[in-house]
């Protein structure tokens, strides 16, 4: 979709929210319309009101939301939003994945591989090294 259709698309559905301001998917999706036209800022409070007011695809939302606030520096915020997300979605890949990335932008960069590795391993993603992959996890820096 074009930047000018998707903002024909944002314009229609903040016309409806004006007629419909409690209905959550109509928050959800002019979260997502605005991190599609690039507008971050824009979508966190509609991310915020959609989560608040119970919208399905919660686990998109609750990735779109962190990665959001990630994106545009908050990454604490987008920490504490992926911990949420995974509460609800306990083991995401993609939720791990973006709070991967949230952590290496705080400087946790050891959390970060770590947590990346058990999540390939927990999904069978290394071609049979599970055991060995799990092992480094935790292990990072042992040498022999």
């Amino acid at each position: 979709m074009t930047d000018e259709a998707l903002r024909i698309t944002l314009d229609d559905f903040l016309a409806r929210l004006a007629d419909n301001p409690e209905d959550p998917e109509l928050h959800r999706e002019i979260a997502y319309t605005h991190d599609r036209l690039g507008l971050e800022h824009e979508a966190v409070p509609y991310y915020e009101k959609a989560l608040a007011l119970g919208a399905s695809d919660r686990l998109g939302v609750w990735t779109g939301y962190g990665s959001t606030l990630r994106v545009i520096g908050r990454y604490e915020e987008a920490l504490a939003v992926f911990e949420k997300g995974l509460r609800e979605f306990p083991g995401d890949p993609g939720l791990r994945v973006f709070r991967a990335m949230a952590l290496y932008n705080t400087g946790r960069s050891r959390e970060a591989v770590a947590d990346l590795l058990r999540s390939l391993a927990e999904n069978k993603q290394v071609g049979g090294y599970e055991k060995a992959v799990t092992y480094y996890a935790e292990n990072l820096d042992e040498t022999v």
